[in-house]
């Protein structure tokens, strides 16, 4: 979209002219007064797009800087606005952060260095952190081009010194990998990974591919790959680097040893003896960022990466100063503490520019200030001033007839009047409405041609604010002022059709535990190659109890899975040869059955009773659907669409509907209970906790204002009148909505015409309250939401007895959490707590052990005077611990230290920092799920896991602080963490029994049971299900694997042997070749047999052949009595091979195929030709 045509109305104002002609003059200072909001956007792209200049725009903090961006999108294309945030100087020993921030920066800075963007917007932190000099960034880029002489070597070195990570599967920015011929690289400043393919010494093509399934995109000709971190080691002459760094370690301890600081001097010194040893070894130490100011003297800041002067933006130059005066307090404050405990050396703190520093950059350079009311300005001395009169568009807050005043009264007035929408939909209800009220609209997707006086003209897009600008005579105004909505998309990621996929093989390593399909559960120690009759094959190793061992070939891999069961809980490995494994399915397969006939049961009754069928939506459900602020993602459009279908159905609903905490579950239950009630019916929202209740209520008000729906609360925050008055609106119908606690299912409870259940976290109620919730949902509507995710497996074995939606498309205008695994320092906590209680914000830390819990909050306490701080745990008493979670949620409190039992189904946007104690003691699926406790908003959010320093961790602490610092880097690991929760989520939907035999089978071997259970239960008989051919056994005498120089990663190289093994087709086969050539290049000979072997396989099964085994100097083919060729045919096919064919019929037809001495490559190609020449004789057209 683009709305260039309304600069024009102000590039011809005089006002602006006089600006443009000011800033003409090098290092020219302006001030403009009397700008809102709004307004401003406007103006900046109006001097980016008449000055044909560059402009860097300097806003009070990250969320601003994006409404920013969005305003300027009106104006110029959006890949000409680059964001640019600071980066947090963390002092301690960083043991992983997340890279997301890192790589937003890298990316902005490439962007600077190569093209000439409009706009960079950057924060007041941002801004005064220095950077190192733009030539060596410069230098730095590396471009690569198709048909290059390039070493791979050479390239894996330079990528090394750039700062990426050599890994075995490029999924995320700041990694590379290395295979055969191909070296496969994410650059920061690319959207998508890139694959080098080399021939010798050149290159012989460049490609993107997706990180997801790692298979090409598109071809390109060049590309140009930035460093992977904004700090690099000088390419020479560190000495003096490391002369500086020993004189201020030395002055260090001196100031330290005055102090008498033993332990924090025995700690700097072996921090720095690692940090130089390191150095003088040529490796790039962890973290070198700190360290910049010794490397590069002359940092830069960002405005030094412009390629010609900028115009510096400054917006409420006032709030900026100020923040930079506490940004230089703050800092210096904390970095004589870090001085005085050995955290930090004499001469990092240049790593920022001070206020003087930064009036002095500023001096240098042509800067406007924009402010919204006039004010003396501290960082520039303006030589001119302008200013505007105008003012923020008032609020209507749906007052149509008021709106329809003034808009008939800027007509009068001859302004040109912008009416700025989200969606063409909306669009058209507006218009529809002015005429309703004699008023004209046109809607514009793009303004290309000028609006005229007295015209008005809807446009689709974003502005955050309208304004009447009198001397302009231009007046804009927002949805959110019409209607008191704000107006915001809510882009999507793509999504899987249903669940969460849990992928067996792929990240299968050795020690994982694995399931036999005949043999049961052992561990898996790797594939090892035999040699059996001077052949090489893969073989999977497993260890069983005892010294049992079990070699299992490659081609019988659909008979093993990967053991999935609940994270740190390993099974019990079972015996070769006994029935312990026998018993124990069988044990599960009664369980399941038992299971199955139940659902069935439940299903089939469902299927006959008789519920109310709704009636479609009626103009007022649009009209309520409409208001929602953001565009739905595909998810909940499709959940919506299934839940309205199961609705208007006369048999009663009962959909489980899953998704994430602000997923969007929460506007599902809406429309439901909207269409209930305007089909006259009441709704019950049954949630499990008070706190829960609470933000129920308020937003099913918030969003249902507008409409004369009663809504009531039934909880234990209502006084006895409060309820009883509720209670009789439910039983006289008064009340359309009610919203309540297991207070709901209390006797007294009656309702005049109950028409739909929403249940929230159902597993969370006792069984007493599940029995009465059985007796309330007898034919009525009953929709249950869970946040727990469900694996995609489970539901399609549910499939047809369970009706579920499932919504896994998370908002994509979140900022990605920043995330460290950081040693424990009490300084760290009290920044980390002060930076989020100084915007406004609250914060979650976590301490799992309930002794300790009081004293860590009275250290928190301690260390942030200022902070409110409350305290949580699973052993207070109910009412207490949900009146300190609401007081929490309501802002009483800006910290909450608790155990890891923060409410799952809370969403509290304004908390958005969270500190873990002791993360090495805690689960990946658990960091994973506190995670997501923050991060909900629109602002950035941060994540410390912390452990203690210097603290010797054992082997399994090791492993897991491992596997969280791959998670933070590059959120590898994601599916295993999502493994314990997925686990959970089908134990919360099945029930604890179910849980328990997940665990005893694996669950892969558990949902292969239930379907079959279900199938049986349904009367499907194996017989009745279609028929699968037996694959043909194929013996060849040939080495046919994947080799460890072309595939190393064991996970993906299983997961080839499992879809060959599954293949039915040729085109199955042809599609492993083609992702095999595309991600590890050409095949070797022990590959190719590999696949030949796979095709021969699928073509005998084809052609009814049993198994093709070879002696010395023949193949023997052993047919079926489906084998298609019989007399004359078989004439014919001897006809085609001379002298190589002879034939048995005793006990069946065999074929002898003599090959002689043909050794592999020949063997297989005679055999190909030789089943070739059948498939032909068997086809109708051969007669």
């Amino acid at each position: 979209m683009s709305f260039t045509s309304l600069l024009e109305i102000l590039t011809d104002h005089g006002q602006f002219k006089d600006m443009a002609r000011h800033l003409s003059r090098a290092e020219a200072k302006l001030a403009v007064f009397g700008l809102t909001d709004g307004l401003k956007p406007y103006w900046w792209s109006a001097l980016a797009v008449s000055g044909q200049s560059q402009c860097l725009i300097i806003t009070r903090d990250e969320l601003s800087a994006k409404g920013i961006a969005k305003d300027l999108a009106l104006f110029v294309p959006a890949e000409e606005i680059l964001l640019f945030y600071g980066q947090e100087f963390v002092p301690y020993q960083v043991f992983a952060k997340g890279r997301e921030a890192v790589s937003q920066r890298i990316r902005t800075l490439t962007k600077l260095v190569l093209e000439k963007p409009s706009f960079v917007i950057a924060t007041p932190e941002a801004f005064c952190q220095k950077l190192m000099p733009n030539r060596v960034f410069r230098s730095a880029l590396l471009t690569i081009t198709r048909g290059q002489s390039l070493d791979r070597d050479e390239l894996a070195r330079r990528l090394v010194e750039l700062g990426y990570e050599r890994v075995e599967l490029v999924e995320a920015p700041g990694q590379f990998a290395l295979r055969g011929s191909l070296v496969d690289v994410f650059p920061p400043n690319h959207l998508k990974p890139v694959r080098v393919d080399f021939f010798d010494e050149e290159i012989d093509s460049l490609r993107y591919f997706d990180e997801e399934n790692q298979r090409t995109i598109e071809m390109i000709a060049e590309v140009v790959i930035s460093p992977a971190e904004e700090t690099l080691l000088p390419a020479g002459g560190q000495e003096k680097a490391v002369t500086e760094l020993r004189e201020k370690w030395q002055e260090a301890v001196r100031r330290l040893q005055k102090l008498k600081k033993k332990a924090a001097i025995q700690e700097l010194n072996q921090k720095m003896e690692q940090l130089l040893e390191q150095l003088e070894q040529g490796i790039k130490p962890e973290n070198l960022e700190r360290f910049q100011p010794f490397f590069y003297p002359d940092q830069e800041t960002i405005l030094a990466y412009f390629s010609t002067p900028p115009v510096v933006l400054l917006d409420e130059p006032q709030v900026l100063w100020d923040k930079w005066l506490h940004y230089e307090q703050e800092r210096g404050e904390a970095f004589v503490e870090l001085l005085e405990t050995g955290k930090v050396l004499p001469g990092q703190e240049k790593l920022y520019a001070e206020t003087e520093a930064i009036k002095g950059i500023l001096a240098r350079h042509r800067v406007v200030a924009f402010a919204s009311l006039p004010q003396k300005l501290e960082l520039v001395n303006p030589e001119g001033i302008v200013h505007v009169q105008a003012k923020t568009m008032h609020p209507f807050l749906g007052k149509i007839d008021l709106f329809r005043d003034d808009v008939a009264h800027w007509k009068g007035q001859h302004y040109s009047v912008v009416l700025v929408v989200g969606s063409r939909e909306q669009g058209e209800q507006l218009k529809e409405l002015l005429m309703e009220h004699g008023i004209e609209g046109v809607i514009k997707d793009e303004l290309t041609t000028r609006v005229y006086p007295g015209q008005v003209v809807i446009l689709v897009g974003h502005w955050r604010q309208g304004f009447d600008y009198p001397a302009l005579k231009l007046a804009v105004i927002t949805e959110k002022e019409i209607f008191g909505q704000r107006t915001s998309s809510r882009r999507s990621r793509a999504s899987s059709q249903a669940g969460v996929k849990i992928s067996s093989l792929t990240d299968l390593q050795e020690g994982d535990y694995v399931v036999h399909t005949q043999h049961g559960i052992g561990r898996y120690l790797g594939v090892q190659r035999l040699e059996v009759g001077g052949v090489y094959r893969d073989y999977l190793h497993i260890q069983y109890r005892g010294a049992d061992r079990l070699y299992v070939p490659i081609d019988q891999i659909d008979l093993i899975q990967k053991y999935i069961g609940a994270e740190g809980q390993p099974p019990r490995l079972n015996k070769l040869g006994g029935s312990e494994w026998t018993r124990v399915k069988n044990r599960v397969k009664a369980s399941v059955r038992d299971m199955a006939e139940e659902l069935i049961k439940l299903y089939a009754a469902r299927e006959t009773a008789i519920g109310h069928a709704f009636s479609p939506d009626s103009p007022w459900q649009q009209e309520f659907e409409s208001q929602f602020p953001y565009t739905e993602t595909p998810d909940q459009l499709r959940a919506i669409d299934e839940v309205k279908r199961d609705m208007e159905k006369p048999k009663p609903m009962d959909r489980l509907l899953c998704g994430d905490v602000g997923y969007g579950k929460t506007e599902v239950a809406l429309r439901a209970a909207f269409k209930a009630v305007s089909d006259g019916k009441q709704v019950a929202v049954l949630v499990p906790t008070t706190v829960l209740a609470q933000q129920h209520y308020h937003t099913f008000r918030e969003r249902m204002a507008s409409f004369p729906v009663t809504i009531g609360l039934l909880s234990r925050f209502r006084t006895p009148k409060e309820q009883a008055e509720v209670i009789r609106g439910l039983k006289n119908g008064a009340v359309d909505i009610v919203i309540g606690t297991h207070r709901l299912l209390s006797p007294d409870v009656s309702f005049k015409d109950l028409g739909l259940l929403i249940i929230d976290e159902e597993q969370r109620f006792g069984v007493a309250h599940k029995e009465k919730l059985k007796q309330l949902r007898q034919n009525i509507d009953v929709l249950t939401l869970t946040a727990t995710p469900i694996p995609r497996t489970l539901h399609m074995a549910l499939s047809g007895v369970r009706d579920m939606s499932i919504i896994d498309t998370p908002p994509e205008d979140r900022y990605p959490v920043q995330t460290y695994v950081v040693e424990y320092h009490p300084e760290l906590i009290r920044n980390a707590i002060r930076r989020e209680l100084g915007r406004g914000g609250q914060v979650y830390y976590i301490h799992n052990r309930i002794m300790d819990l009081e004293k860590v909050a009275v250290e928190v306490k301690e260390l942030v005077p200022e902070a409110r701080v409350a305290l949580a745990h699973g052993q207070m008493k109910e009412n207490e611990l949900e009146d300190v979670m609401l007081a929490f949620v309501e802002g009483e409190y800006d910290v909450l230290v608790s155990t890891t039992i923060i409410e799952n189904g809370l969403d509290i946007p304004n908390v958005n920092t969270l500190i873990v104690n002791n993360a090495d003691h805690l689960g990946l699926a658990q960091l994973y799920q506190l995670r997501g406790r923050v991060g909900r908003s629109n602002r950035l959010a941060y994540a410390y896991f912390t452990f203690e320093p210097n603290k010797v961790v054992n082997q399994v602490a090791q492993k897991r602080l491992n596997a969280i610092k791959e998670f933070t880097e590059f959120g590898s690991g994601f599916k295993i963490a999502m493994r314990d929760l997925e686990i959970r989520g089908a134990g919360n939907l099945l029930g604890p029994e179910q849980h328990g035999q997940i665990l005893a089978v694996g669950f892969e071997m558990y949902c292969r049971l239930l379907e079959e259970a279900i199938e049986a239960a349904k009367g499907i008989k194996a017989v009745e299900k279609k028929e699968e051919k037996e694959m043909a056994a194929i013996e060849l005498a040939v080495s046919a694997y994947l080799p460890d120089d072309y595939i190393s990663q064991s996970g993906f190289k299983m997961e080839m042997y499992r879809r060959l093994a599954d293949a039915r087709t040729v085109t199955e086969v042809d599609e492993v070749d083609e992702e095999l050539f595309d991600r590890f290049g050409e095949l070797p000979p022990p590959a190719r047999h590999l696949l030949r072997i796979a095709t021969l396989r699928v073509m005998a099964t084809e052609l009814g052949i049993k198994r093709i085994g070879q002696t010395a100097q023949e193949v023997i083919i052993e047919a079926s009595p489906a084998f298609p060729l019989k007399g004359e045919k078989l004439i014919l096919l001897a006809q085609a091979f001379p002298r190589k064919l002879s034939f048995s019929t005793a006990g069946g037809l065999t074929i002898k195929f003599k090959t002689g001495e043909l050794q592999e490559e020949g063997l297989l190609e005679g055999l190909e030709r030789l089943l070739n020449e059948m498939k032909n004789l068997a086809s109708p057209a051969a007669g």
